[in-house]
Order: C-alpha cells, then sequence, then structure tokens
C-alpha cells in the first residue's frame, strides 16, 4: 500500500522502569519532523479541534467487582470520541448474564459510540454470540468479528485474535487475506489496528502472543502506524519496533497493551521486553488518541485518584 513518506529523525525522551515492575510511572515522548516543542499537541503537523478522538481498553468489566470498570466509565463519560473495546468486556464468560449486569451499567453507557473487537473470554459463550448480538452490527460479520472503518483521516481495522474460532491467523487464512486486501483497498496515509492478543509484551500472566505474528506481518508491510491490545492486565508502550522485535524508528509499528479497562486483576511484568518504553500494572485507565492528519497524540488517562500518565506524539509514515 502507498503511503506518503516523512524523512523524520525521532527524538525519545522518556522515564522507563528498569525493573519490569508494577510501579507508577510518568513519561513523555515526542517526535519531530522539522521542529520539536515542550507540548506534544503542538509538535503535530496540520493538528485541528475538530481531529476525532480514539479512546478505550480492553479487559473491563467484571461482576464480582465492577469498581475498576466503573472508574474507566467514569474517564470515557467525558471524553467525546469513538470507543473501542480491545476484547474480554464482559466477565467470566461474555454471556447474555455478564453483559446485562457487568458490561452494561459501566462501558454499556457508550455503546453507540463503539467499535468492539472478541477476547477469549467472549469465546466462553457459543462462539461469540452474545458478543456479536449486543454490538450488532458495529462488530462487524457476527461469524467473524473482524471489520474496518475510516476515522477522520485514518483508516482503522479491528481484527479477531481468537484465531481457532475464525479459521485461523496463517497466511493463507481468511481473515489475513481479507486483511491484505483491505489495506490495498485503502491507501491513506495513517492506519491503526486493534486485537485482544498482543505481539509483544513483558505481562508475566501471558507475555508475547506468536500468533499474532502473521498480523504483524502483514500490517508492517503495509506500513501500519499503531496497533492497540490488551489481554495482559497493565499498560505497557513500546517503541516503533518490526515483526521480529527490532527498532525501527522509520517504518516500526508503535505497539500499546492498555488491558486497563477495570478487570479486577492487576498483574505483576516479567523482565521487560526489547523495546519496551513504559509499564504499569496498577492503575486502571484509558488510552486516548488524538488523530491528526498525519501524526497522532497519545494520552493514559488514569483513573481518578491515580497519579501515573503517559503522554507522546507519533508521526505517520
Amino acid at each position: 500500500m502507498a503511503k506518503r513518506q516523512f524523512q523524520a529523525l525521532l527524538i525519545l525522551t522518556a522515564l522507563i522502569s528498569v525493573t519490569g515492575g508494577a510501579s507508577a510511572q510518568t513519561a513523555t515522548v515526542q517526535t519531530e519532523t522539522k521542529k520539536s516543542s515542550d507540548n506534544p499537541s503542538s509538535a503535530s503537523p496540520a493538528a485541528s479541534a475538530s481531529d476525532p478522538v480514539l479512546v478505550g481498553a480492553g479487559d473491563i468489566a467484571s461482576c464480582d467487582a465492577l469498581a475498576g470498570a466503573e472508574a474507566t466509565a467514569k474517564l470515557i463519560d467525558k471524553i467525546p470520541g469513538t470507543v473501542f473495546a480491545a476484547g474480554d468486556l464482559a466477565y467470566p464468560d461474555g454471556s447474555v448474564e455478564d453483559f446485562a449486569n457487568c458490561y452494561g451499567p459501566t462501558w454499556g453507557r457508550f455503546k453507540d459510540r463503539t467499535r468492539p473487537t472478541p477476547g477469549n473470554h467472549e469465546y466462553h459463550s457459543g462462539g461469540a454470540l452474545t458478543y456479536a448480538s449486543y454490538f450488532g452490527t458495529a462488530a462487524g460479520d457476527p461469524k467473524k468479528a473482524y471489520y474496518s472503518y475510516e476515522l477522520g483521516a485514518w483508516h482503522v481495522i479491528a481484527l479477531n485474535s481468537e484465531c481457532a474460532e475464525v479459521g485461523g491467523c496463517d497466511a493463507s487464512s481468511t481473515q489475513v487475506q481479507w486483511l491484505k486486501q483491505d489495506l490495498a483497498q485503502h491507501s491513506t496515509v495513517c492506519t491503526l489496528a486493534y486485537f485482544h492478543k498482543p505481539l509483544f509484551s513483558s505481562g508475566a500472566k501471558h507475555g508475547n502472543g506468536p500468533d499474532m505474528k502473521v498480523f504483524w506481518q502483514t500490517l508492517y508491510a503495509a506500513d501500519v502506524d499503531v496497533v492497540l491490545n490488551g489481554h495482559d492486565h497493565d499498560y505497557e508502550r513500546f517503541a516503533p519496533q518490526d515483526p521480529e522485535g527490532h527498532a525501527d524508528m522509520l517504518h516500526g509499528i508503535r505497539e500499546f497493551v492498555v488491558g486497563t479497562g477495570g478487570k479486577n486483576t492487576h498483574r505483576t511484568f516479567a523482565a521487560p521486553k526489547a523495546n519496551s518504553e513504559v509499564r504499569q500494572a496498577d492503575t486502571y485507565g484509558v488510552l486516548k488518541l488524538t488523530l491528526h492528519a498525519s501524526s497522532y497524540d497519545w494520552e493514559f488517562v488514569p483513573e481518578a485518584g491515580k497519579s501515573f500518565k503517559d503522554s507522546g506524539t507519533g508521526t505517520c509514515h
């Protein structure tokens, strides 16, 4: 997919955890093309007050303890824009009762502006049929649960990382063939994808998800800029990298793991993976992305009473 090429220098300034632990951190990162700024937002080319916002997280509502989901829902109450829900939305089983009693009273408030993707817990209930029924056409074809849409100048792709449920995620699979075609048909400057399981994660519970490598190879070949995931119940930001985990500041994909939607189990980290820049696992919150014509700003918005923050700016390929 042809995309505008930027000759850019990437300047990274971050407070990076060196222990891989769960302590809170605050970090900012800036990129620059011709100039830099102390204000990340002002470094974004062609920024506009009307630029769309994509906000959300994964691993959200559990009926045995709804406080976390309610805390993050209160954040989104104050943030206009499209909501991404990155899988494992209604614990424990994605059942009718789980969506009605857990997700519905919290993130269900934004159902009319949510574009979801399923996680493994959605498939505990009859092939994610409850998930598909709850969200309707907003979740794509119920037999596939992957789709794409436009958001301002950006092309956005929601994939299904539950590979066994949709015929696999290898290069010959129906989903990957669809992904290649979708990318070829949408030659926008900026592209973002989200799905539940990350390829790269320092989380001690799940860690790297090798089944996602073909997704990444396909996205990387098409100059995709950002990938969002959940699955590990933590927040982690990676520097731009290729599918092999090598740093690639000019053409790499920046990945965010945002499993901080409210599930009542914070988890610890294992040894930090290569290119992991920021990690925290004691604060619920949401990731807010402001999507400009050729760049994006990110901001991790923490639950009330917590101090962890992370923000910065990236430029599209």
